[in-house]
């Protein structure tokens, strides 16, 4: 079965520069995670119609995001 995604634009006209070094779906396949050469993360929904909605933008690191890793309870 060939399922088909649609691109999102999130931010409007002007797409912000980011450029994903590292991708990572958690454990529930709800959220995708990434993170950029321009050190954000950011995480999305992912909803089981395979539509993909923005959730949060975290700051803060002074170098690029180049793996991304789950914590253990």
């Amino acid at each position: 079965m060939k399922v088909s995604v649609q691109a999102v634009a999130v931010w409007g006209k002007t797409a912000p520069s980011h450029s994903i070094t590292a991708i990572m779906i958690t454990d529930d396949q709800q959220t995708i995670v990434t993170g950029s050469q321009e050190g954000q993360i950011c995480l999305w929904d992912l909803s089981s119609e395979l539509k993909i909605s923005s959730k949060e933008i975290l700051f803060g690191h002074t170098a690029s995001v180049t793996c991304l890793a789950k914590a253990r309870e």
